[in-house]
Protein backbone atom coordinates (compact mmCIF):
# COMPACT_ATOMS: atom_id res chain seq x y z
CA UNK A 1 0.00 0.00 0.00
CA UNK A 2 3.05 2.51 0.69
CA UNK A 3 4.01 1.67 -2.80
CA UNK A 4 0.88 3.04 -4.35
CA UNK A 5 0.68 6.13 -2.13
CA UNK A 6 4.20 7.28 -3.35
CA UNK A 7 3.48 6.87 -6.49
CA UNK A 8 0.35 9.09 -6.34
CA UNK A 9 2.41 11.49 -4.13
CA UNK A 10 5.46 11.44 -6.44
CA UNK A 11 4.42 11.23 -9.94
CA UNK A 12 1.98 13.81 -10.67
CA UNK A 13 3.75 16.67 -9.16
CA UNK A 14 7.27 15.84 -10.97
CA UNK A 15 5.57 15.13 -14.29
CA UNK A 16 2.90 17.75 -13.89
CA UNK A 17 6.17 20.24 -13.52
CA UNK A 18 7.90 18.74 -16.18
CA UNK A 19 5.03 18.79 -18.62
CA UNK A 20 4.47 22.73 -17.97
CA UNK A 21 8.38 23.19 -18.51
CA UNK A 22 8.33 21.22 -21.62
CA UNK A 23 5.27 22.84 -23.21
CA UNK A 24 6.53 26.24 -22.21
CA UNK A 25 10.13 25.78 -24.03
CA UNK A 26 8.88 24.19 -26.69
CA UNK A 27 6.44 27.26 -27.08
CA UNK A 28 9.69 29.90 -27.12
CA UNK A 29 8.10 31.06 -24.04
CA UNK A 30 11.46 30.51 -21.71
CA UNK A 31 13.79 31.77 -24.13
CA UNK A 32 15.32 34.31 -22.41
CA UNK A 33 15.58 33.03 -18.88
CA UNK A 34 15.17 35.96 -16.77
CA UNK A 35 14.07 35.18 -12.83
CA UNK A 36 10.73 37.20 -13.47
CA UNK A 37 9.99 34.39 -16.06
CA UNK A 38 10.55 31.75 -14.01
CA UNK A 39 8.70 33.26 -11.32
CA UNK A 40 6.12 33.25 -13.46
CA UNK A 41 6.39 29.76 -14.26
CA UNK A 42 6.52 28.41 -10.55
CA UNK A 43 3.24 30.73 -9.61
CA UNK A 44 1.84 28.72 -12.85
CA UNK A 45 2.98 25.55 -11.53
CA UNK A 46 1.14 26.24 -8.08
CA UNK A 47 -1.74 27.17 -9.22
CA UNK A 48 -2.20 24.25 -11.79
CA UNK A 49 -0.93 21.76 -9.24
CA UNK A 50 -4.90 20.68 -8.61
CA UNK A 51 -4.94 19.56 -12.04
CA UNK A 52 -1.48 17.86 -12.29
CA UNK A 53 -3.03 15.47 -9.55
CA UNK A 54 -6.71 15.08 -10.94
CA UNK A 55 -5.19 14.42 -14.38
CA UNK A 56 -1.78 12.35 -13.07
CA UNK A 57 -3.44 10.30 -10.38
CA UNK A 58 -4.19 7.68 -12.52
CA UNK A 59 -1.47 7.48 -14.69
CA UNK A 60 0.84 7.37 -11.77
CA UNK A 61 -0.97 4.37 -9.90
CA UNK A 62 -0.99 2.75 -13.08
CA UNK A 63 2.88 2.40 -12.93
CA UNK A 64 2.65 1.65 -9.53
CA UNK A 65 0.94 -1.04 -10.37
CA UNK A 66 3.32 -1.78 -13.18
CA UNK A 67 5.96 -1.57 -10.09
CA UNK A 68 4.46 -4.10 -7.80
CA UNK A 69 3.93 -6.61 -10.57
CA UNK A 70 7.80 -6.11 -11.26
CA UNK A 71 8.92 -6.24 -7.52
CA UNK A 72 7.09 -9.96 -7.63
CA UNK A 73 9.59 -11.33 -10.23
CA UNK A 74 12.66 -12.13 -8.00
CA UNK A 75 15.42 -12.12 -10.61
CA UNK A 76 14.74 -8.32 -11.36
CA UNK A 77 17.54 -6.53 -9.75
CA UNK A 78 15.90 -3.20 -8.08
CA UNK A 79 18.32 -0.86 -9.92
CA UNK A 80 16.94 -2.74 -13.38
CA UNK A 81 13.13 -2.23 -12.15
CA UNK A 82 13.90 1.67 -11.68
CA UNK A 83 15.02 1.49 -14.63
CA UNK A 84 12.30 -0.18 -16.54
CA UNK A 85 9.76 1.13 -15.41
CA UNK A 86 11.73 4.95 -16.24
CA UNK A 87 11.37 3.18 -19.64
CA UNK A 88 8.16 2.16 -19.93
CA UNK A 89 7.16 6.03 -18.62
CA UNK A 90 8.85 7.51 -21.02
CA UNK A 91 7.70 5.36 -23.62
CA UNK A 92 4.10 6.42 -22.75
CA UNK A 93 4.53 9.81 -22.35
CA UNK A 94 6.45 10.20 -25.73
CA UNK A 95 3.50 8.11 -27.33
CA UNK A 96 0.90 10.69 -25.55
CA UNK A 97 2.32 13.73 -25.46
CA UNK A 98 5.12 13.81 -28.00
CA UNK A 99 2.94 14.85 -31.06
CA UNK A 100 2.05 17.68 -29.53
CA UNK A 101 2.51 21.17 -31.51
CA UNK A 102 3.94 21.91 -34.25
CA UNK A 103 7.58 21.00 -33.88
CA UNK A 104 8.99 17.75 -33.52
CA UNK A 105 12.60 16.90 -33.67
CA UNK A 106 14.63 15.23 -30.93
CA UNK A 107 14.17 18.32 -28.31
CA UNK A 108 11.06 17.58 -28.46
CA UNK A 109 11.04 13.79 -28.58
CA UNK A 110 13.61 13.73 -25.12
CA UNK A 111 11.78 16.36 -22.97
CA UNK A 112 8.23 14.94 -23.22
CA UNK A 113 9.90 11.69 -23.02
CA UNK A 114 10.94 12.89 -19.98
CA UNK A 115 7.85 13.91 -18.40
CA UNK A 116 7.03 10.30 -17.46
CA UNK A 117 10.22 9.10 -17.16
CA UNK A 118 11.46 11.58 -14.32
CA UNK A 119 8.39 10.71 -11.66
CA UNK A 120 8.43 6.88 -13.03
CA UNK A 121 12.14 6.66 -12.38
CA UNK A 122 11.83 8.51 -8.92
CA UNK A 123 8.87 6.83 -7.58
CA UNK A 124 10.43 4.10 -8.17
CA UNK A 125 13.22 4.40 -6.16
CA UNK A 126 11.35 5.68 -3.66
CA UNK A 127 9.09 2.80 -3.32
CA UNK A 128 11.98 0.85 -3.71
CA UNK A 129 13.45 2.38 -0.57
CA UNK A 130 10.79 2.95 1.56
CA UNK A 131 7.89 0.45 0.83
CA UNK A 132 9.68 -2.73 -0.32
CA UNK A 133 10.20 -5.47 2.87
CA UNK A 134 13.57 -5.34 3.46
CA UNK A 135 15.64 -8.37 4.29
CA UNK A 136 17.37 -6.86 7.70
CA UNK A 137 16.94 -10.51 9.05
CA UNK A 138 19.02 -12.25 6.04
CA UNK A 139 21.58 -9.73 6.85
CA UNK A 140 21.76 -10.54 10.14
Amino acid sequence: MKRYVIFAAVGPFFGGFWLLLTSTMMSGYLHGASLAEIGKLVAVFFRTLQYSYLFGILPSLMFGAIDDILFHVKRLAPALRVLLLGCIGFAAAELTYGSRGPDSGLLQFVMYGLVGFIPGTLSSFLAHRYADPHQEAAAA
